[in-house]
């Protein structure tokens, strides 16, 4: 084509875009599109996942037989009442877990939230365990039938794992206000509020520190089912 003249056209009546030796043709719509869509899907997960629920992947046998190894489970952020017999996941920074710096990449962060959200694992201190006591407490092991007690009252746990014992070793604890007493199901196989009582605070959990009440198994199919509240642990 010489100089000053039109752009061919082909029988339908387009001009052919310009190729890589010319001014490169402006991007469609349909990535605006997609960025917008991408933006808001991540807003909702962001939201569901700040507010109402979150899916976690249970990384040990230390809650068998509630829960098993690679369970996936949904967790409720928005029942901020916890009970004894709850089971929770929490943050066990400083407590179950070395102190750690707060992610400062807003996008890594992001990441790391969608992917919680999702279920995947993630490696850091969150941690799934059984509400033993609560703020007030007197929390001891073990009464001459070998059952925990709680303000002096025996607890019944169903939910232990076959063939172990309340605990293997004794403990006799106040749990502080605002403060959580956390123990395993798999008694003989968790590190809990047990193993951390000659650290500093003993091993009480903050209730601060809680991300969320299980709610049930949602993944594998084979093994759905709903997570209830073991009702009144000892005494109302």
């Amino acid at each position: 084509m010489t100089a000053g003249a039109s752009p061919s056209v082909d029988p339908a009546g387009r001009v052919p875009a310009r190729t890589a030796a010319g001014t490169a043709a402006a991007p469609g719509p349909t990535r605006w599109r997609w960025w917008t869509g991408t933006l808001v899907v991540a807003a909702v997960v962001a939201l569901l996942r700040a507010f109402v629920v979150q899916s976690f992947v249970i990384p040990s046998a230390s809650m068998e037989p509630t829960l098993t190894v690679g369970d996936r489970v949904l967790v409720a952020r928005w029942d901020h009442e916890v009970r004894r017999g709850d089971v929770v996941v929490f943050d066990g920074t400083g407590v179950f877990a070395p102190d750690r710096e707060p992610a400062r990449n807003p996008l890594a962060a992001a990441g790391r939230g969608l992917a919680g959200w999702l279920g995947l694992p993630l490696g850091e201190p969150d941690f799934v365990k059984r509400v033993i006591g609560v703020g007030g407490d007197t929390v001891a092991c073990c009464d001459a039938a070998g059952r925990i007690t709680v303000n002096g009252a025996a607890v019944t746990e169903p939910y232990l794992h076959a063939g172990d014992a309340a605990s293997a070793e004794p403990f006799n604890v106040v749990v502080p206000q605002g403060h959580l007493w956390l123990l395993g199901d798999h008694r003989s196989d968790s590190g809990d509020s047990r193993s951390h009582l000659g650290d500093p605070g003993g091993g009480m959990v903050a209730l601060q520190q809680v991300i969320g009440r299980v709610i049930g198994v949602w993944w594998p199919l084979t093994e759905v089912h709903g997570v209830g509240r073991a009702g009144p642990v000892g005494p109302a």
